[in-house]
């Protein structure tokens, strides 16, 4: 749903400024908007094959707007970068149905080094879309980067990414257009100090 051009999300693995909060301290569960209940836990190494398993339910769509590139699968390089974060730069959280199973949402936070901007990805399985989930976890993102100290929550949305673009603007994001690429909208929003 939310892309995954993530500028500052894998480079390099600079030592973070630690803040009171980690985000591998952040559980939640959430109620959507139509009924499902989620809890949502941050990823652990192991959950790579639920992982890879998880992105097959993705529509070729949604791995198109969440990675900017055709994509027909996510391979082991990119799950492995959904896996390996540090925790408290860099967080995956994973959004499970309420029995526990299965695997619904993706959703990652990660922050310059300095927790000045903070950019943020989501993919939600296609039997799960129009269900409130991306809204919860948005807004779960956004109180996990406002609890860091972030000052910017950002995402870099395609154009035709109309439903994603609709919600962070229902959210109090505001859109530009790219001036590099009138296909990309960058898509930001000022945080509050928590």
């Amino acid at each position: 749903m939310f892309t995954n051009h993530l500028p500052f999300a894998f480079a390099g693995r600079e030592k973070a400024q630690p803040k009171e909060i980690t985000m591998g301290n952040w559980t939640a569960d959430l109620m959507t908007r139509t009924g499902p209940k989620i809890h949502v836990r941050p990823v652990r190494t192991e959950d790579e094959p639920m992982l890879a398993e998880f992105f097959t339910h993705v529509t070729k769509e949604d791995l198109s707007f969440r990675y900017l590139t055709g994509l027909n699968e996510v391979g082991k390089e990119r799950i492995a970068a959904l896996t390996d974060v540090d925790h408290v730069r860099t967080e995956n959280y994973l959004a499970f149905g309420e029995s526990g199973d299965p695997l619904i949402a993706t959703a990652m936070l990660a922050c310059d080094p300095a927790f000045e901007r903070g950019a943020v990805a989501i993919s939600i399985r296609a039997d799960y879309k129009n269900r409130g989930v991306g809204w919860e976890l948005l807004g779960f993102l956004s109180r996990v980067a406002q609890a860091k100290g972030v000052k910017v929550l950002e995402s870099i949305e395609r154009r035709e990414n109309r439903a994603a673009i609709e919600i962070e603007q229902q959210m109090g994001f505001t859109t530009v257009t790219d001036p590099d690429d009138p296909t990309i909208l960058l898509v930001r929003k000022e945080l509050r100090a928590a």
